[in-house]
């Protein structure tokens, strides 16, 4: 990896949990599948992973929305996976501005 990533382990054990889920699964299906397979490995691997929680996100002491991430994994890291063919800056941009 040439980035360098904030809970380098944590992160390195999720991206290997997607790995084994994509090469198991194989690609072609629904993204919230994925992201139900993922869940199943990461917790096998010992992780503690909240999924679709929701926060209430303020602005200027106003609701101004709810912000639900796909998953927490170890309320460290924000996993988000995603279906896509090929990855584009909006994607890569996303991917490290967590």
């Amino acid at each position: 990896m040439s980035a360098k990533l904030i809970h380098r382990e944590l992160s390195e054990s999720i991206i290997g949990a997607a790995m084994t889920v994509l090469n198991r699964l194989k690609p072609g299906l629904d993204e919230k599948l994925y992201e139900n397979a993922l869940v199943i490995e990461l917790r096998k691997r010992g992780h503690n992973v909240d999924q679709q929680k929701q926060f209430s996100v303020h602005y200027e002491n106003q609701l101004i929305g709810t912000l639900i991430p796909d998953l927490i994994v170890d309320g460290r890291v924000i996993a988000d996976p995603k279906v896509a063919t090929a990855f584009n800056d909006s994607h890569m941009a996303q991917m490290i501005a967590i």
